[in-house]
């Protein structure tokens, strides 16, 4: 595979790489490349999910999302969790149950999320980045199917991760 790198930023790298099947010509792709990252479905003994309402530019509005982040160079993507989950929205977990992870848009893009269910919080002070634009909603898990269902939470990491926790509801 051969690279030419178009694009470096703080978040992602953008190139054309080559690549060449057996018995087929070699052909271009533009990808983009992404440290990964790390989601939260923040549980309370009432069953009461955590969610966020954030500005994302990119889409060109508000939208519904678990707290996450991207993952740091070399940092363990629990740590990332762990971090985000408290900077975000002010809470501390003693119980972590991996949900595994998702590829959030695999025809172009390498970013891997790792997802996980924390259980059993505390609660402390926030520290949102200056870029962050965070509401913080508490609903209870029914409710917050019924938003994937009705299509208000459309962040596909936040869908998967929802779906997943359900299983480890008491």
């Amino acid at each position: 595979m051969e690279r030419k790198e178009i694009f470096r930023g703080r978040v992602i790298d953008v190139g054309l790489e080559t690549i060449q099947f057996e018995n087929k010509p070699p052909f271009e792709l533009e990808i983009v490349r992404h440290s990964g990252g790390a989601a939260v479905v923040a549980i309370d003994d009432q069953n009461k999910v955590c969610l966020i309402r954030q500005y994302r530019h990119a889409v060109g509005g508000w939208i519904w999302e678990i707290p996450a982040g991207k993952l740091e160079p070399n940092e363990p993507p629990q740590i990332t969790a762990v971090r985000e989950l408290e900077e975000e929205v002010g809470l501390q977990a003693k119980t972590w149950h991996d949900l595994g992870t998702m590829y959030s848009s695999p025809g172009f893009c390498s970013e891997e999320v790792f997802l996980y269910l924390a259980k059993d919080l505390t609660h402390v002070a926030t520290n949102q980045e200056t870029h962050e634009y965070i509401e913080i909603h508490w609903m209870t898990f029914e409710q917050a199917l019924k938003l994937i269902q009705d299509n208000t939470i459309r962040d596909a990491k936040s869908v998967i991760a929802l779906f997943r926790a359900q299983s480890y509801l008491s």
